[in-house]
């Protein structure tokens, strides 16, 4: 008679724990939710997280709280991420180099990103432009290839440090155009552009959103942009497949992400506000205004992309021989 009670017991115990489970997830959400923020306060990826989140916030009814968590690359934010409690109440900003270009980059990065994230939700793709200073000799990416050809390693690029967005258009660059240039780091890009405009960079790719303003006051010219098709902001600059290498596309994209195992009806929740969110035409004119391209779509198609991502830029790294302690 005891063991069939504590079998009841135990079985009315399970049932509770699925039922406030099930509870909780019916509910959701019920208290402020978190993004985290691999880089630091002010950038295009805090930018983001605190216009997407104040959208979710007014859409689900709860607080959400924006949490700055720089350092390596992106990595300890990223990491943090994929370490917390996955019931939706912690989420973050997932970038292309955290996720699709550290794991080949770092010895330890920490974490595999398609093991241990949720890939909610894709929130925009940027394009960069290839740019010199408006005074350059080099006019076109012609100009460019042909200057590594004559005198390689000779040419230098400037980039906002290993494994960002512009290091790694240039490395791709050199890489699909079988040429050497020398790749200088900074820390940070608005460094780097002040070097290229006083001369002591050759060219450099940077993302649309920077290198609009100081093209069109005459500071830089652009020679390509890197995305497949033109952009609207700046027609008259062809692509680099249409500058002499085909097959070039460089975005850096990023997106809402979460630890691995949230379940599904809550990713599905959160996942319908961000396509909410994008659909906003405050939030739409912003993104359209600074060059990038507006994501959305589902979970899957956004795992789908991290997933070629991934195989692109690890080969890139392999062939390149980058590594990065």
């Amino acid at each position: 008679m005891r063991r069939r009670t504590l079998i009841q017991v135990g079985a009315w115990s399970a049932a509770q724990g699925l039922w406030s489970v099930a509870r909780a997830q019916e509910s959701f959400p019920n208290k402020p939710i978190t993004i985290i923020v691999a880089f630091t306060a002010g950038g295009s990826a805090d930018q983001r997280a605190r216009q997407i989140g104040k959208f979710m916030s007014a859409d689900l009814g709860q607080s959400v709280i924006v949490e700055n968590r720089p350092g390596a690359g992106g990595n300890i934010g990223t990491l943090a991420i994929a370490r917390s409690k996955p019931d939706g109440y912690t989420l973050g900003i997932g970038n292309m180099a955290p996720m699709a270009v550290n794991p080949s980059l770092y010895k330890k990065s920490g974490f595999d990103p398609l093991k241990e994230l949720s890939m909610i939700a894709l929130l925009e793709r940027g394009p960069l432009m290839l740019v010199v200073k408006s005074d350059s000799p080099l006019r076109s990416v012609a100009d460019v290839i042909a200057a590594t050809k004559t005198k390689p390693g000779g040419l230098s690029f400037g980039s906002s440090g290993p494994g960002g967005a512009h290091h790694l258009s240039g490395e791709l660059f050199k890489s699909m155009t079988d040429t050497e240039m020398t790749h200088i780091p900074y820390k940070g890009g608005a460094a780097a552009v002040v070097d290229l405009i006083g001369g002591q960079l050759d060219f450099m790719f940077e993302p649309m959103y920077s290198a609009v303003p100081s093209v069109q006051a005459g500071r830089m010219r652009a020679l390509a942009i890197t995305s497949t098709g033109r952009s609207p902001m700046m027609p008259d600059v062809p692509t680099m497949a249409e500058s002499g290498v085909p097959g070039f596309e460089m975005e850096n994209w990023q997106g809402l992400i979460g630890p691995a195992g949230i379940p599904a009806n809550i990713v599905r929740q959160i996942n319908a506000s961000v396509n909410k969110a994008l659909a906003d035409p405050s939030i739409k004119a912003q993104m359209l205004s600074q060059g990038n391209v507006i994501g959305g779509g589902t979970p899957q198609q956004f795992e789908a992309l991290v997933r070629s991502e991934t195989a692109k830029w690890a080969e890139v790294v392999r062939h390149n021989k980058i590594a990065v302690q």
